[in-house]
């Protein structure tokens, strides 16, 4: 049996011409195949028709169905196909955008000086903060390295005058060392007064190292090996060291003994006329 044959404009061809195309060919099956004489009934299919008008063909939109659609893909096998929503919208995010990027017509140039006045607060406001916290962190770790508050109530010492005899010498505790506060007479003065300067290992005169004449405030550690000298003795009738044998006068001047240099005197005022702070 012979078909009609057409050509790609859909003419049909005359059979002189046909010999020039491919021929159709049959397939053969097997005979170790066992061939079902009930063939597979597929479904009808469904086309949607495009219309045209003129040249142009209509909007899909109106001709596409807008429902869900069944399409058979095979024998007794269906594919669901969902369409999209058309009702969806495109989101809108104009009020989260600055005034001056509204408009798409706009040059960027035209709208940098806005930017950059934002950018430059943002930074000094970040800078001036940082500053502000680096600055009360430093703070707190320098004020925490710093004496504690009993530490500080230790530091100075107040002393009444009034209670120290003439002619002795009193023992306080500041700072964890011995100091010695002397209520000297005028013998004493004088005699401490008139000491040559130059004969003494370490030379410093009476007046300084004193405020007042009749008060000498000392601390009572020996600058030998610090040893506790004891007050009112010696050779010079100020202060001895037992230990290594150096002897102070009474302004506290090494005058014998191993002892290198003077005793130490701190740092003291009057608050008052009987009244001594020592700190």
């Amino acid at each position: 049996m012979s078909f009609p044959r057409f050509n790609l404009k859909g003419k049909m061809l005359k059979p002189s011409t046909v010999s020039g195309y491919f021929r159709a060919t049959s397939q053969v099956v097997s005979n170790q195949l066992n061939v079902s004489n009930n063939a597979a009934i597929l479904p009808k299919k469904k086309v949607a028709h495009i219309p045209f008008q003129g040249t142009s063909a209509l909007s899909l939109a109106k001709t596409l169905p807008n429902a869900n659609l069944s399409v058979s893909c095979g024998p007794a096998a269906s594919l669901q196909v969902r369409w999209a929503h058309t009702d969806i919208t495109v989101p809108n995010f104009d009020n989260y955008r600055r005034n001056s990027t509204k408009d798409p017509t706009r040059k960027a140039s035209e709208t940098e000086d806005t930017r950059k006045n934002f950018t430059y607060l943002l930074a000094g406001g970040l800078g001036a903060a940082s500053v502000y916290g680096t600055k009360n962190i430093v703070t707190y770790f320098i004020s925490s390295m710093s004496a504690s508050a009993d530490v500080l109530a230790l530091a100075k010492i107040e002393v009444k005058l009034g209670d120290i005899p003439e002619g002795k010498s009193v023992t306080f505790k500041w700072r964890g060392k011995p100091l010695f506060i002397r209520h000297r007479t005028a013998d004493e003065i004088a005699a401490e007064r008139a000491v040559p300067v130059e004969s003494l290992r370490d030379p410093q005169h009476d007046n300084d190292r004193i405020q007042k004449p009749e008060w000498l405030v000392v601390l009572g550690v020996c600058t030998h090996l610090g040893c506790v000298p004891i007050a009112n003795s010696g050779d010079f009738g100020g202060y001895y060291c037992p230990c290594h044998g150096s002897h102070y006068d009474a302004s506290g001047r090494i005058r014998k003994g191993p002892a290198p240099l003077n005793l130490e005197v701190p740092y003291y005022e009057f608050a008052a006329e009987d009244t001594l702070v020592v700190g």
